[in-house]
């Protein structure tokens, strides 16, 4: 069974500037000269860190790890300006632009590998493989099942926290809801906001390993910058039009594809993975019985890492 690399630290980082104010972290570890892979970090709004780099063998692979607009060390944080997925489609181009890299890996999982499929589409010469976990096609049944009827009725008493939390006149629209809290003047009902849609969101993605006391108690203003950005990409329905992901999957069919989910997933549920399956009929279609969303547990780093060894080992660069 594949296990996490030991612990590296980069041999090179910085940021990469855009056209606007947006300045991008990127580190690079492993080897120079190795198979360059790329790693997308979920979301929208966390970052990566210094585990990420571990899911890739360090002698075979230049490891590339880098913050999304307003994520992790990225900076100024927070920033809603100009982060779309577009734009952030573009930075992914820009780094492999900036670093030299003529093709590469793309590993993503959940919002990452929704950013790895786009990235993918957009630009599939440069891609050698992919390696995607807990699929997330950014369609609105799939945000319908996160926010409006889905799994809150797996979790009714965390849900209803959550709900209380979003005027009444937005019932039937609560990311709408959530957004006017978030964005009103009312400093205490945002707090209660930031607070019930942290707890939400580590409930269904942790499933029974959820423990309420390690959601924090008080609010920072980094949490609410970083809530802010998950709405603003929900609301805007991830500024893709519905089911694009599925309708072009045509453009990348060729690219050997390796697609990853926990049977247990409430985040990003089955059904999904297997849409994408049944879209890349070629790729392979891993379904963990016992894995949930995050990429931990023996099973799950288990099928991650033989799923970057195998690629290593068959992908050649033109």
């Amino acid at each position: 069974m594949y296990t996490l690399y030991p612990e590296l630290e980069p041999y090179h980082s910085g940021y990469i500037e855009t056209c606007g104010k947006h300045r991008v972290y990127v580190e690079q570890s492993g080897n120079p000269e190795g198979l360059p892979v790329v790693f997308l970090h979920g979301g929208p709004c966390s970052g990566t860190h210094a585990g990420h780099r571990r899911f890739f063998d360090p002698q075979k692979y230049r490891i590339i790890l880098f913050d999304q607009r307003g994520c992790g060390q990225s900076l100024p944080f927070g920033e809603l300006e100009d982060n779309t997925t577009q734009t952030l489609l573009d930075d992914i181009e820009r780094i492999r632009t900036c670093l030299d890299i003529e093709q590469w890996l793309v590993f993503g999982g959940s919002w990452g590998g929704t950013l790895a499929l786009l990235y993918a589409q957009a630009h599939p010469a440069r891609v050698l493989g992919l390696v995607i976990r807990g699929v997330f096609l950014a369609r609105e049944k799939d945000l319908d099942w996160f926010v409006k009827e889905g799994v809150g009725r797996v979790y009714p008493e965390q849900w209803r926290r959550l709900t209380q939390c979003i005027p009444e006149a937005f019932a039937h629209d609560p990311v709408q809801g959530l957004c006017q809290v978030l964005w009103g003047d009312d400093e205490l009902a945002r707090m209660r906001a930031v607070l019930a849609w942290q707890a939400w969101s580590a409930q269904v993605a942790l499933g029974e390993d959820y423990r309420p006391e390690t959601v924090p108690s008080h609010v920072t203003h980094k949490m609410l910058q970083q809530v802010r950005m998950e709405l603003h990409y929900a609301r805007h329905g991830y500024f893709i039009e519905e089911n694009r992901i599925l309708k072009n999957c045509a453009a990348i069919a060729h690219i050997p594809t390796v697609i990853i989910h926990g049977r247990r997933d409430l985040m990003c549920p089955l059904e999904a993975g297997w849409s994408l399956q049944q879209a890349l009929p070629q790729a392979r279609f891993i379904a963990l019985p016992k894995a949930g969303h995050i990429a931990q547990g023996e099973a799950m780093i288990d099928a991650l890492v033989s799923a970057v060894e195998t690629l290593a080992n068959t992908v050649e660069p033109a």
